[in-house]
């Protein structure tokens, strides 16, 4: 029987091949899939990229428009009628602190209308007189030198201002000192005062007055003193100076009172 020699190759070391199966193709899919998850889940929330949380993307955009817009202007909630804040009307102007205090202190001009003086009651003088009117004779309202009818009570000088609302000038009212005896224009020498509230009864109603000042002139200054300035409102009661009758006048001039 004859034999056969085979002829042997010699082993080569490393692959001769690869061969995979089922399970080992699913095991190399699934790790493909979980490093491409990583890397897009890196790329999405990487320090580069961060993502506003909800709600947040809509603040900012809010945010950045209110930056660029212009701002309005603000203007005062409207307030009712007669208050001193508030809008105002087109065209007009907004009066200036100043001006809302002054309009504030400003006092409202309210009580009887002008009219004929009839009698004055000043309870610290101890004064209560009758007033009548009394029309100056020839050049006496323009000269200051107006004696009144010697009686004991009071005389108002018609030329002048009437009290009450509306007067256009001072009222005048004077009366004689007597010596010797307790006249009623006596006690503005001895006993008025600033700050005396007297009253005065008029044909409308009843005026309050608060006393300024008391004052002594000589008879020959009186007639280019202050005291005959025209001053709407205002009441000047004239006397002769007791302690010197003949040479001084006393002079008590007073304003409308506020309050009750």
């Amino acid at each position: 029987m004859s034999s056969h020699r085979r002829n042997h190759l010699p082993r080569v070391p490393g692959i001769r091949g690869l061969v995979l199966g089922p399970r080992d193709i699913l095991l190399l899919v699934a790790c493909v899939l979980g490093l491409a998850t990583a890397w897009l889940f890196y790329a999405a929330s990487g320090p580069g990229n961060v993502q506003p949380a909800y709600g947040q993307e809509v603040a900012a955009a809010k945010s950045l428009v209110a930056t660029a817009r212009p701002q309005p202007t603000s203007f005062p909630a409207a307030v009712p009628n007669g208050s001193s804040s508030g809008l105002l009307p087109f065209g007009t102007a907004a009066a200036s602190p100043a001006e809302q205090e002054s309009a504030a202190q400003a006092p409202t001009e309210s009580g009887p209308v002008a009219s004929v003086p009839q009698r004055i009651t000043y309870p610290a003088a101890g004064m209560e007189v009758v007033v009548h009117p009394l029309e100056p004779q020839g050049g006496d309202a323009e000269s200051r030198s107006i004696v009144p009818p010697e009686t004991m009570d009071g005389y108002w000088l018609t030329p002048f201002g009437a009290p009450g609302v509306g007067s256009e000038n001072t009222t005048y009212v004077i009366g004689h000192s007597w010596e010797g005896l307790d006249a009623p224009f006596n006690h503005l020498s001895s006993a008025a005062a600033p700050g005396d509230i007297l009253t005065m009864a008029t044909e409308t109603g009843v005026l309050r007055y608060a006393v300024e000042s008391v004052t002594t002139y000589t008879k020959s200054t009186l007639k280019d003193s202050p005291v005959w300035d025209a001053v709407p409102n205002r009441l000047v009661l004239i006397s002769c100076y007791t302690e010197d009758p003949w040479g001084k006048n006393v002079v008590v001039v007073a304003s409308p009172a506020r309050g009750p």
